[in-house]
């Protein structure tokens, strides 16, 4: 006996699963606020796993930008801490 098709009844819709909004806000606060982005990423990557649910290459992305400003960021406020205590220091 073979298994009625989706077609077969009109009513019936397979079960699609959504995207994690985790995933979605990993990605978009990367952008604005990159620690906030780590954050949702590694919990999007979590519940996508549990869930069963869409969203894991957004993660993913979202992690990698994150990581990759938060970094960079940090980096930009070590420097400019460096040239601000040497400007004011000068040699006569």
């Amino acid at each position: 006996m073979s298994q009625p098709s989706y077609a077969e009844h009109p009513g019936a819709t397979p079960a699609v699963r959504g995207t994690n909004v985790m995933a979605i806000l990993s990605l978009v606060f990367a952008f604005v606020f990159s620690p906030l982005g780590i954050v949702f990423g590694h919990v999007a990557k979590k519940q996508i796993r549990q869930r069963g649910e869409q969203g894991d290459g957004l993660a993913t992305a979202g992690l990698v930008l994150s990581y990759v400003f938060t970094i960079l960021g940090i980096l930009w406020i070590v420097f400019v801490f460096v040239v601000a205590t040497n400007s004011g220091s000068t040699t006569s």
